[in-house]
């Protein structure tokens, strides 16, 4: 096996990140793409429904900013196109197959309006209950494996996500090493355990792997180290308690935790009187739960209960004991100068994101699938590698003009305008 050293982490979003991505221009994406589709296989079924209109609403791609003039007319008229659209097609008969842009349109048709008793047409809203989950919503009409995600309040972003790993040993070339690609509704931690079996099948295994806070769950931090000997680094979840992120009144870390007697010892020297678990949970929470419970007649008279609880009673919750001595040990490890000064070289696989993301464009998918969409994050990083070892910097490539689209010469041949830009779109 090869020297051991020191690698790092990090992921990025593959499509463009939006800021205010709305369901309004899924919906009117969504449309365009159907009437491209139709434009190409079977144009003919165009005739009588387009007209100036939807040449001015459908005839460039759709862009409708922060604050698109009344929206709530524009919702209605979008599904009322499509729903047309799709009758339409509809009423072709069995000779006629829908081809997957209008599959996509009728899906996210479904997702985002019903009909009422009425039978009108209204917008599903998440306090009807009506949405589907970021996991399974449709949020592209041209990659329906595509997911949307948010991270904060900040980054969103629909696609997928890549993983990359890279060599940091100083003074050497740093060679990525492994390029994962997920949905961008999966867990960064979930990445862990694959992205390390692959490392040992080539012999490429670090001693210390850097990596995101996103990254760091107890359950992979101490799988990687019993499998893989492997040392995880990265920041370790803080105490969530209401009293730790307040710094007032005692929080888990002020019990007293008996493993061997199955106990808790309160700060007033209250024993538990039940220990239930551990109770699986799931990737997010990072490893399995054991709580001790006090019972209403330890806690009511304590005159302490306003700083311990805010309900008659405290259940104090703590994953098994293996996890718990290694969470202990590994936040008091990341207090140290050290660790902080080891760590501070992971920040340089930002630049590797960067470098993947401005110079490759690897943000922006050139296929639809996750499996093509992982096989360019490959092709990107095997170009990188041979950039970095040959030492010649990476040559710029000039953009061709975009020809038009099928629906783009159909609206031209039948002499319908449409926008040249999408800036000039009205209401």
């Amino acid at each position: 096996m090869r020297e051991r050293t020191t690698q790092r982490t990090d992921s990025t979003h593959v499509l463009a990140a939006v800021r205010d991505l709305t369901r309004l221009e899924l919906v009117t994406e969504a449309v365009r793409a159907a009437l491209e589709e139709v434009a190409r296989t079977a144009s003919h079924l165009l005739a009588g429904l387009v007209d100036e209109d939807w040449g001015r609403r459908y005839g460039r791609p759709v862009r409708l900013g922060k604050n698109p003039t009344r929206p709530k007319t524009r919702i209605l008229a979008a599904g009322d196109d499509a729903c047309r659209l799709l009758e339409r097609l509809h009423r072709q008969g069995p000779g006629y197959g829908p081809g997957p842009q209008a599959e996509a349109l009728r899906r996210i048709v479904v997702q985002n309006y019903y009909r009422d008793a009425a039978y009108r047409l209204r917008w599903r809203t998440a306090e009807d209950g009506g949405l589907p989950p970021s996991a399974a919503a449709v949020v592209s009409p041209y990659d329906t494996t595509a997911r949307y995600v948010r991270h904060g309040h900040i980054i969103r972003w629909k696609g997928f996500a890549a993983h990359l790993t890279e060599t940091c040993a100083p003074g050497s070339v740093n060679v990525i090493t492994d390029v994962a690609t997920t949905s961008a509704a999966t867990s960064d931690a979930q990445v862990l355990p694959g992205l390390h079996s692959r490392l040992a099948r080539r012999g490429l295994l670090p001693a210390e792997h850097l990596v995101d806070g996103g990254y760091t769950s107890l359950v992979h931090l101490e799988r990687a180290a019993r499998e893989h000997q492997v040392t995880v680094s990265g920041p370790l979840t803080a105490n969530p308690t209401r009293q730790h992120r307040r710094n007032e009144g005692f929080d888990r870390d002020d019990f007293h935790i008996d493993f061997d007697r199955q106990q808790v010892t309160c700060p007033n020297g209250q024993v538990s009187t039940g220990w239930h678990g551990p109770y699986p949970t799931s990737v997010l929470a990072g490893a399995p739960l054991i709580v001790a419970r006090f019972t209403r007649s330890q806690c009511q008279p304590c005159s302490d209960r306003p700083r311990c609880t805010n309900a008659s009673a405290r259940n104090v919750g703590f994953p098994p004991r293996e996890l718990r001595e290694l969470q202990l040990r590994v936040r008091a490890e990341q207090q140290t100068p050290e660790w902080k000064a080891r760590y501070a070289v992971r920040s340089g696989v930002e630049g590797t994101i960067n470098e993947f993301a401005h110079g490759h464009g690897m943000r922006r998918c050139r296929y639809r699938g996750q499996p093509k969409a992982h096989l360019q994050h490959v092709l990107t990083a095997i170009a990188v590698n041979i950039e970095r070892l040959s030492g010649r910097p990476a040559t710029e490539e000039t953009r061709t003009p975009r020809p038009p689209t099928a629906f783009q010469t159909y609206l031209d041949q039948h002499h319908i305008p449409r926008p040249k830009s999408w800036r000039t779109l009205g209401t």
